[in-house]
């Protein structure tokens, strides 16, 4: 059964930087109490007339230019995202299109913050069932569409952007450039496994109050965050520990943790509940705030280009989102 590895990433933030301070003309906040409670410090917010197909075209060019393949290559879009350019069709067969694919096929998936995640698994599975050899994934949102300016509860902790990665079939482990000869990082590297979750019940604990089935409006984001950071520091850990006991690793292993950038809190958090040290925690939370299902490949695509994620690295990501939706994806750099 062929294994699939991360050819390539890249990412795209809108050029447009939102400040704490800037937000403190808005609404009743201080860039202090923004810091102290969620780390982050600004966001980028896409202008008026850009899209979410827009920043994922950018991060899918990014990415397939550092995977070192062509268009034709691919077989399948995979497009993660809560902020869709249009009820429909899918945003990914926009992107499709903007590429010039004329082969393949391409939807959009939607698992809010946790989507990156339920995408990646969606695209291993196509690979190791032999549907795929190439698939092209994204994680793209315009989340400043759905918040209400005027909730500092909310407001505060969101940005736009994208992030793309490049999966591949490899039936050892090893991509066509390697040799796989006494390596056995080569030989490893891939989607070790990956873990998904959802709880329906806890739906009314973070939900936007609209949609076309119900009202036909789209509505604004709304949060219990108390509950929220509770169910948040608990799922993550576990979901961290059923990677590794899948695999047989400790975590002792792992040489960076790539977490959805909820909030510097909760990373911290989590890190302690798992005994790991911060410093292998990437965290981009403080410059991009929460970009739900782009916050990873983001996050993974910062560490990647400033040499901090080397081949043979073993990552962790792990998210939790609206619905609630958790999981976590075991990956050898």
């Amino acid at each position: 059964m062929p294994r699939s590895i991360i050819l390539g990433c890249g990412s795209y933030l809108p050029e447009r930087i939102v400040t704490n301070d800037e937000l403190a003309q808005r609404v009743d906040t201080t860039d202090e109490w923004i810091v102290e409670r969620t780390g982050i410090r600004q966001r980028h917010i896409a202008e008026d007339g850009q899209f979410t197909s827009d920043l994922a075209f950018a991060a899918a060019e990014r990415a397939i230019d550092h995977a070192g393949i062509a268009v034709d290559d691919i077989d399948l879009v995979i497009l993660a995202t809560t902020t869709p350019d249009q009820t429909f069709p899918s945003t990914a067969t926009k992107v499709q299109a903007r590429l010039g694919m004329s082969n393949g096929a391409a939807f959009d998936i939607q698992a809010v913050c946790s989507g990156f995640l339920y995408g990646i698994s969606t695209a291993d599975a196509f690979i190791r069932s032999g549907q795929a050899k190439t698939v092209l994934l994204i994680g793209a949102e315009t989340f400043s569409r759905i918040l209400d300016w005027e909730d500092r509860s909310t407001c505060v902790l969101f940005g736009d952007g994208a992030g793309a990665v490049v999966l591949q079939a490899s039936a050892n482990g090893a991509s066509a450039g390697d040799d796989g000869a006494g390596s056995g990082h080569n030989q490893e590297r891939g989607i070790l496994s990956t873990h998904l979750h959802s709880d329906g019940k806890l739906n009314d604990l973070l939900y936007v109050d609209g949609g076309p089935s119900s009202t036909q409006t789209v509505g604004h984001v709304r949060m219990v965050g108390r509950e929220v950071f509770r169910h948040a520091v608990t799922n993550l850990a576990a979901v961290v520990d059923e990677a590794l006991d899948a695999n047989g690793l400790e975590r002792d292993d792992i040489s960076w943790i790539v977490p959805h950038q909820a909030n510097k809190r909760i990373l911290d958090s989590t890190a302690r509940k798992l005994g790991v040290s911060p410093e292998r925690v990437v965290t981009t939370v403080d410059r991009h705030a929460n970009t739900s299902a782009a916050s990873i490949p983001l996050a993974l695509d910062a560490a990647v280009k400033d040499g901090r994620i080397k081949r043979g690295d073993l990552l962790l990501l792990e998210a939790m989102g609206g619905g609630l939706t958790w999981g976590s994806a075991l990956v050898r750099w």
